[in-house]
């Protein structure tokens, strides 16, 4: 039962009534398992390119020298707490002293991170001695406080886009300095403008503006850019709210109700909002120094290549819809688009009338379409490409996560364990239809694809809800294409001691 005060809340937080009877539904009933056909591979799904790369550059070169509108979007309001949890859990260790494979790692090896000088210089404000010197003394837990908490660097609280990651001989980059020179190198417009737009949360969005202006002129300067860098923060009209184990209203101390972020997935609210032709996705963590660049900027321009050749054929068949002008082997033709091109099968079409198939046709191309990169699986958690049945009875390509795939079910297990490629989230999305209208991207999302966990608020165990993620089910009625890209594209930074793999020196 709502009360008065809930209401005030809901209004507040933008939820209608209808949009919380939903989640409670969610929470009672659960969600579905996804259906899978088969993993995606280069035999089935995967496209693997060899020697056309050059000329899908070409095709992406000429498109943006047409004036299309190019936006780089980064999801990048994660705190990168998770980065630092094996440092974290040295800190509360009974131990001083570096015991784990991890924490000996991390000091034998600290002059090497980019932002040892700010770590080194942190330790002499905070101690009066250098790295080095406290290292010597056993001092260890004093370096980490010095880099995790708030009266150092306060690394464990700070997004991951802010970090220092990568060293130069001018001085150390941040992901989100790394992200800059990305776009000018693949993202770059017409007249040279570059637009971008970083996710962040409320409470860091100010030091990423501060960042964005301390230092948006000098990549500019040195790429003869003109910038265009946009935030915004995660709806609160996305939150979810939380329930008891029992499926109740969970509340807190002072009674009122307890909504909880969306998860990435509310970030197609983010994404709808932007104008553009295309839009590039990529996560924040996954950049490289510049020496290493040349694969991840080809092959970035080859997907939107790829893209564009897709999206105007798809345009062409439209407009041939439109007309009524077809015949039937023309439909075959589209038919065999959809199927061979954009990897969407359905077995009940071969029973279609023409008119019919015309309808199926004209619903299945026109909607946003992404091109995404995979790459071999080398053991990465995270999700991967699978070819997965969808409620109105086709098959079509799909980045699913393991929480999605029933693991009791031997078969879907074994698709699962013998997928070949790794979902980087490396995506380029066409937003536009055929007419040059946008997309209503809410309109494709599979509700039925959310997630619930379990978690706790002040000792008390509660139900969480996470809305269908935003590369899975809130793209799951786009027309999805998947090419392989070079496991060199593809550089996370999970915890701390990955910024000393040799990628990232």
């Amino acid at each position: 039962m709502l009360t008065a005060e809930d209401r005030k809340q809901l209004e507040e937080k933008g939820i209608s009534g209808s949009q919380l009877n939903e989640q409670l539904a969610c929470f009672r009933s659960g969600f579905p398992y996804l259906k899978l056909s088969a993993p995606a591979s280069v035999e089935k799904g995967i496209l693997q390119l060899s020697g056309e790369t050059a000329s899908y550059e070409a095709v992406w070169e000429q498109y943006v020298g047409e004036g299309h509108k190019v936006v780089k979007f980064v999801p990048a309001s994660g705190a990168a707490s998770r980065m630092f949890k094996n440092m974290f859990a040295f800190l509360q260790a009974e131990y001083d002293e570096p015991t784990t494979d991890f924490e000996k790692k991390f000091f034998a090896e600290v002059h090497r991170f980019a932002f040892f000088d700010d770590l080194d210089a942190a330790c002499v404000r905070l101690h009066g001695k250098h790295v080095d010197e406290l290292v010597a003394a056993g001092a260890f837990k004093p370096v980490v406080a010095a880099l995790l908490e708030k009266d150092g660097l306060n690394y464990g609280q700070l997004p991951k886009g802010l970090l220092k990651f990568h060293r130069y001989p001018n001085g150390a980059r941040t992901p989100l300095e790394e992200h800059l020179v990305e776009g000018a190198l693949y993202a770059q417009m017409a007249g040279g403008n570059v637009h971008m737009h970083f996710t962040v949360s409320k409470e860091h969005r100010a030091l990423f503006e501060q960042l964005v202006a301390e230092k948006s002129a000098e990549y500019a300067q040195k790429f003869g850019v003109t910038y265009d860098i946009s935030f915004s923060e995660q709806k609160s009209a996305t939150d979810t709210v939380a329930v008891t184990l029992d499926n109740e209203l969970f509340r807190d101390d002072n009674g009122r109700l307890v909504f909880r972020p969306g998860g990435h997935g509310a970030l197609i609210e983010n994404l709808n909002d932007l104008d553009a032709d295309v839009v590039f996705i990529k996560n924040i963590d996954n950049v490289v120094p510049d020496r290493l660049k040349g694969a991840t900027v080809t092959y970035k321009k080859v997907i939107a290549g790829v893209l564009v050749q897709l999206q105007r054929q798809a345009y062409d068949y439209l407009r041939k819809l439109d007309s009524g002008m077809y015949s039937m082997d023309e439909l075959r033709e589209m038919l065999q688009f959809v199927q061979k091109k954009l990897f969407c099968k359905n077995p009940s079409t071969k029973t279609l009338e023409d008119t019919e198939l015309a309808i199926y046709l004209r619903q299945k191309l026109n909607r946003p379409i992404r091109v995404c990169g995979m790459v071999r699986n080398v053991g990465e958690p995270g999700g991967g490409p699978f070819l997965a049945y969808n409620p109105d009875g086709t098959i079509s390509l799909q980045i699913l996560e393991s929480s999605q795939i029933d693991m009791s079910d031997p078969e879907a297990k074994a698709m699962f364990e013998k997928g070949t490629h790794f979902n980087p989230v490396d995506l380029v999305c066409g937003v536009r239809d055929y007419k040059g209208a946008k997309f209503n991207l809410p309109d494709y999302v599979d509700k039925a694809t959310g997630f619930i966990s379990q978690k706790s608020k002040s000792g008390r165990e509660l139900k969480a809800l996470e809305l269908p993620g935003l590369w899975n089910g809130a793209m799951s009625n786009w027309n999805t294409v998947f090419v392989e890209v070079p496991l060199e594209t593809f550089n996370p930074v999970k915890t701390v001691n990955d910024l000393l793999r040799e990628q990232h020196q």
